[in-house]
């Protein structure tokens, strides 16, 4: 059931990265975000399983469709399907797309029932690694001992080790850190989801992600690296007391407290799907041709230890011959 329900998510995560690619440059990141959640819906709708958003475009009063709490799938009442949670990103990077910039993409995450916190929309402290480093870290540290101590697993000398980091006032503390101990930074300007997920790929060139970003794309995060083996350690920020009284009232009230990744993703069965809207280092965006387009897409699962990456030719006009290099 995991492997097929990894391949139907790649599904969704595809249609939506089609809606929103058409969006590229044209400076409106809104209808670009749009666009991909009303195709992820929609695609969603379509595919057999009982499924509940418990990470989405917010709650129900703010967001038409994919909100907290929605339903989503193609079931009876009665119907013996699996019932799942889902965390969904219908476009991570939406100022990206909107800027004709490298990096966005469409994510979701899915588990069995209760598989996936429900993270309070506030900010999380964030240090992600790639499995050879996973268990040799500690987020209480200083930046300077864990990029130490991520060059020592790796067998690389500090200045040869990369930080990602999102290009933000609140990390000019932690630029400055990282830079004092020698390591090399990639600034970012969004897209933190997508970086962490490619310090646990070989050959992407990025070895840690550092600093805060949202917390509900930390639960995404922690479903990507739990099926790669890597790492997430995580503290939840709080923008404000009403923040934190919201995170307490869902049970993350205290902001000394590390979650890894099993606690934020601890389900038994998880599963993860992305697709690249604009090219960026670890998929390659949408490309139109005449008649159809192309995808790049990646497809996990925990339990079968299965990670694909799928190339797919999307033909819209049957009778007309793509012009594309397959």
């Amino acid at each position: 059931m995991e492997q097929l329900l990894a391949l139907e998510m790649v599904r969704v995560t595809e249609a939506a990265a089609l809606a929103s690619a058409r969006f590229m440059g044209r400076g409106e990141k809104d209808e670009a975000d749009a666009a991909a959640t009303e195709a992820m819906r929609r695609t969603m709708d379509e595919i057999e399983f009982a499924g509940r958003i418990v990470i989405g475009e917010g709650e129900r009063d703010e967001a038409p469709m994919l909100y907290i709490g929605e339903e989503v799938g193609r079931h009876e009442d009665d119907s013996d399907v699996p019932a799942i949670d889902i965390a969904v990103d219908p476009l991570e990077g939406t100022n990206l797309v909107a800027h004709g910039q490298p990096g966005a993409i469409t994510v979701l995450a899915a588990s069995e029932a209760g598989g996936l916190v429900h993270a309070p929309d506030t900010y999380m402290e964030k240090l992600c690694v790639g499995p050879v480093v996973a268990g040799k870290v500690d987020i209480r540290e200083s930046p300077a001992e864990n990029i130490g101590r991520i060059a020592e697993a790796l067998g690389r000398r500090v200045n040869d080790i990369t930080v990602v980091i999102l290009e933000r006032p609140r990390h000019d503390e932690l630029i400055g850190q990282v830079r004092e101990a020698g390591a090399r930074i990639k600034l970012i300007p969004d897209g933190d989801l997508s970086a962490a997920i490619s310090c646990a790929v070989s050959g992407t060139g990025v070895h840690a992600v550092m600093g805060i970003g949202g917390a509900p794309e930390g639960v995404l995060t922690a479903a990507a690296l739990r099926c790669l083996g890597g790492e997430i350690q995580a503290r939840f920020r709080y923008r404000n007391d009403e923040d934190q009284a919201r995170a307490a009232r869902m049970g993350h009230g205290d902001p000394d407290r590390v979650y890894s990744a099993t606690d934020l993703a601890s389900g038994d069965s998880v599963v993860f799907a992305a697709t690249g809207v604009t090219a960026g280092d670890l998929l390659a965006g949408v490309r139109f041709f005449g008649g159809g387009a192309r995808t790049h897409s990646l497809s996990m699962a925990y339990q079968t230890k299965q990670v694909r990456f799928i190339d797919t030719v999307h033909m819209f006009d049957r009778d007309r011959p793509p012009s594309v290099r397959l």
